[in-house]
């Protein structure tokens, strides 16, 4: 089966006024193709930080990480921006749509860099909406879309182009139980139909529910790591 991400004795240390903060000690983690991962704890536990590293958006201090096989500590920028590009999906809490862009423009953006053609795209992105639910809403920009559409949204542009990891960070932090449910059951959906691996960040115990694995970060550190079904 393999696994998509590995990491070993992962570091992080910030620098803010001459004082060292370290957000991340040692940490080794194995996430198998697949699997359903959220990384809980309180504000300051690391979480953030670890995903973000993990998706090459920040360099640790020390350690190693992999993806894919591919060993991204040691990536140059232009590297790290390939890697995302082909391998990696992202969904934030503040959904990072593009404004000017109708929904379906948006789940096209992704594909548009990859250097995949207009009809192909066009294809993709209409078929992923309905998917998530959103097929007669294609054409409006974000501003006209609620909360959960615009995550749905997010989603959709985040694993339209088929990536083996999509992270999360808060995906559910500005939606309400429901839609908030109706995000986690969709990416359930596609973590089971199309066996794409998922890592979110989360202090909310409607996440953590879901999650087939739960692990808690505490000072940085992993504390627990269990399998939830």
């Amino acid at each position: 089966m393999g696994h998509t991400v590995i990491c070993r004795r992962l570091s992080k240390t910030y620098h803010q006024d001459a004082i060292a903060v370290r957000a991340l000690s040692e940490v080794d983690l194995d996430v198998p193709k697949g699997d359903f991962v959220c990384l809980s704890g309180p504000s300051g536990s690391g979480k953030t930080t670890l995903l973000n590293l993990i998706g090459g958006l920040d360099a640790p201090t020390s350690g190693e990480i992999t993806v894919d096989g591919q060993r991204v500590d040691l990536m140059t920028q232009a590297q790290l921006a390939t890697m995302r590009l082909k391998h990696l999906g992202f969904v934030f809490q503040a959904y990072n749509l593009i404004p000017v862009l109708t929904g379906q423009e948006n789940v096209e953006f992704v594909m548009q860099l990859q250097g995949i053609g207009r009809k192909e795209r066009r294809a993709r992105a209409q078929a992923i909406l309905k998917e998530v639910g959103l097929e007669r809403l294609e054409n409006r920009r974000p501003a006209k879309l609620s909360g959960g559409q615009q995550q749905r949204v997010a989603v959709a542009r985040a694993i339209v182009s088929g990536p083996s990891l999509v992270l999360a960070d808060e995906p559910t932090a500005n939606l309400d139980s429901e839609n908030g449910e109706m995000l986690l059951e969709l990416m359930g959906r596609m973590n089971q139909e199309h066996g794409v691996t998922f890592i979110i960040a989360t202090h909310e115990q409607l996440v953590m529910d879901h999650a087939r694995r739960l692990i808690h970060l505490h000072d940085g550190r992993i504390v627990s790591d269990e399998l939830q079904r």
